[in-house]
């Protein structure tokens, strides 16, 4: 039972639309036969695990940024992003009264099984993976790289999407090919890459380094990409701040590295249940969310 605080929303209540998923952060729900309803609660899961502390607000920044970031790269794909769908028409008043600020009316795609990640530093199990074979995902890198160094070229490392309270599995390009062939995987690819670059650059601007971050995607009927889900939020990715970047280090972040930093002092398994945040982790992360959406939209 999760002690969340009134401002914060654990778990969504829909009782007009049918729930179909209830993931780490996000509960969805069908509209019609064509649409879906995302609910992006203030969850938060670290080590494939949900903890059981919100962090108030967090979904509302997740909404925003993903909003922010698909209305930005419209020109180079389409997206879920449904905007002639109002939530007025579907929900029950104290339905939209959890819903605001936080919940979007999508179009219903299929998701394709494939975590895209992009990486363009080396920090976290890429990090790991380095110390231990000298390359990242099978990626050869060169010798002598320090903690969170910067890459010579952001570089592509896809996962299969686990389920909830699972831990995502890395696999490798050609696997990618296996699973939806070479024509979808070479989208996913440069896709990604592309994405990362260019939010990259344009970050940078604001004071944001973006170390790496994930995306997901999806195809209508016809078989056309379609970005999904969230997209460069402080969920999906580890945002920096630059002006305090150096190499060597594991450097401060706007994300839920907070949390983790946190957690690893903890004599805890990492499995579920996962342990309660104490109440300045909470406030910092929340803080830390929310500075990362003002330097990235204002």
């Amino acid at each position: 039972m999760s002690n969340a605080p009134a401002s914060a929303l654990f778990e969504s209540s829909i009782d007009s639309l049918p729930r179909l998923h209830r993931g780490k952060v996000r509960d969805i729900y069908a509209v019609g036969d064509a649409h879906m309803l995302i609910v992006t609660s203030d969850r938060l899961s670290a080590f494939d695990v949900i903890l059981p502390d919100p962090i108030p607000g967090k979904g509302a920044v997740l909404t925003a940024l993903t909003e922010f970031w698909m209305r930005r790269f419209s020109s180079l794909l389409p997206n879920q992003m449904a905007p002639e769908m109002r939530l007025v028409d579907w929900l029950k008043p104290h339905e939209l009264a959890q819903c605001e600020g936080r919940a979007v009316i999508v179009k219903k795609l299929r998701a394709l099984p494939i975590e895209c990640v992009a990486r363009g530093y080396l920090i976290g199990s890429g990090w790991k993976d380095y110390q231990a074979t000298g390359a990242v995902c099978g990626i050869p890198l060169p010798a002598g790289l320090k903690m969170a160094d910067k890459l010579p070229e952001p570089i592509f490392t896809p996962a299969d999407k686990a389920p909830v309270g699972s831990h995502d599995e890395n696999i490798d390009y050609a696997e990618v090919e296996k699973r939806i062939g070479a024509d979808l995987a070479r989208q996913l690819r440069d896709t990604t890459l592309r994405i990362y670059a260019e939010a990259s650059a344009y970050a940078l601007q604001r004071g944001i380094i973006i170390a790496d971050t994930k995306f997901e995607f999806g195809v209508d009927e016809a078989g056309t990409l379609h970005l999904i889900d969230e997209v460069l939020t402080p969920d999906s990715s580890r945002f920096w701040p630059a002006e305090t970047y150096q190499p060597g280090i594991s450097p401060p972040s706007f994300d839920k590295q907070i949390v983790r930093d946190y957690l690893e002092t903890l004599d805890w398994n990492k499995q579920a249940p996962g342990p309660h945040l104490p109440d300045d982790v909470i406030r910092h992360t929340g803080d830390q969310y929310r500075k990362a959406q003002r330097l990235l939209t204002a």
